[in-house]
């Protein structure tokens, strides 16, 4: 009797302890099968920025100057008292603007048609008589829009900055009204406008508002075009020669030479620089020079000195390790660049590189994490960054190895 129930005991704790194992391995199993797979933070790796020197840029010795490019804010260098001074022709850069404004031209058009007249022939004389720059015309000859722009632009003639003022607003005056509701759109609070031609010292600028000036002209698809020829062929006239005769030299392209004895020797100029994959469009201006041979020699040392202070840099290059993940089961990665970043950089401004990496649980090689940006002045770059290796699940084995990691 004794050892019959001794036997059932014994019985009934097995059975018991069978349904313990049964029921944990029933319970543990699945629960760490399935459990979830913990997150991984990315461990960053430092991208170094170089730091650069500052550019040399050769300014005249003499007079007002300043000097920018086309995407750079602000003036990159100058020589400037911030007092309007006489620009003398640069005005007829500004007349061919507002011009443009009120009779617009296709880029490649030839826009309107312009008939002098008798008093299109007495500005040329009031012009003589001012010794000032003239073109003969003769009343009856009819010519484009685009031959009289470049006979404004090219030999510089005061009288038929007259003609086009007042063929677009009827008169002399009331151009000068429409020219100073432009100057004040465009912000341009510093200069003053009295005549189309620049023939009165009146007409004045400061070097910053030059600069407005000299970048709206370089995009302009009409006028840059022009002021980049060295001569052209107008009917009646012949073949007219660019005043600005630093065309050609060191990538010059324009803009406007001006001239007085009030004004000395000016040059509004553009100038494209090839730094590295990039072209570097520089803008700027002279004013107060002693004759143009050394305006142009200075405009000429002023430009290759600001496009030496460019640079292409490389900062991160192609599958550049930026963040790295390791999962508690040993499978890790490397985040990498998909392309390489390069910036163009002026002078010694600083750059700043930006890193934006997610979370990672599981992943593929491939699969895109974030961005790195590079920023320097105005100009922004970035690429996307992915792994460069799988994070794969551990598997069942190591799973139920390893209690409590998951």
């Amino acid at each position: 009797m004794k050892a019959s129930r001794s036997t059932f005991l014994r019985r009934r704790i097995a059975v018991g302890a069978a349904a313990a194992v049964v029921l944990g391995v029933g319970i543990y199993t699945p629960l760490t099968l399935l459990a979830p797979v913990p997150t991984v933070a990315a461990e960053l790796v430092p991208v170094a920025a170089p730091a650069l020197d500052a550019a040399a840029v050769v300014l005249p010795d003499f007079g007002w100057s300043g000097v920018t490019a086309l995407g750079e804010a602000g003036t990159l260098a100058a020589v400037d008292d911030g007092i309007a001074h006489p620009i003398a022709s640069i005005t007829k850069a500004i007349t061919a603007l507002v011009v443009l404004q009120a009779m617009p031209m296709e880029p490649t058009g030839d826009g309107g048609t312009i008939e002098f007249t008798d008093q299109d022939a007495a500005f040329y004389d009031e012009q003589i008589a001012l010794g000032g720059s003239a073109e003969p015309v003769s009343p009856g000859v009819v010519m484009t829009q685009r031959d009289v722009l470049e006979l404004m632009l090219l030999p510089s003639a005061n009288n038929v900055a007259q003609t086009l003022a007042t063929w677009a607003f009827g008169s002399e005056s009331a151009y000068v009204e429409a020219a100073r509701a432009w100057l004040l759109e465009q912000g341009m609070s510093g200069t003053t406008i009295v005549d189309a031609s620049g023939v009165d010292d009146a007409n004045t600028s400061t070097v910053t508002d030059l600069l407005a000036l000299a970048r709206i002209v370089a995009v302009d698809p009409v006028l840059a075009p022009i002021v980049a020829l060295p001569s052209a062929e107008v009917p009646e006239t012949g073949v007219v020669e660019n005043s600005n005769r630093l065309l050609g030299t060191g990538g010059v392209d324009g803009i406007k030479t001006g001239t007085s004895p009030l004004a000395g020797a000016c040059l509004l100029f553009s100038a494209d620089a090839v730094v590295g994959s990039q072209t570097v469009t520089i803008v700027g201006v002279v004013l107060g020079g002693p004759d143009h041979a050394t305006v142009r020699d200075a405009v000429a040392a002023l430009v290759s000195s600001t496009a030496a202070g460019f640079r292409e840099i490389e900062v991160v290059p192609d599958a550049a390790p930026i963040a790295e993940f390791e999962q508690v089961w040993g499978d890790a990665a490397t985040a990498v660049t998909v392309d390489p970043l390069s910036v163009l950089v002026w002078s010694d401004t600083p750059i700043e590189v930006g890193v934006e990496v997610g979370d990672v649980s599981l992943a593929a090689a491939g699969s895109p994490l974030g961005t790195v940006t590079v920023t320097t002045g105005p100009r922004t770059v970035s690429t996307t960054v992915e792994l460069d290796a799988s994070i794969e699940d551990p598997g069942p084995w190591w799973r139920l190895t390893n209690p409590g990691v998951l």
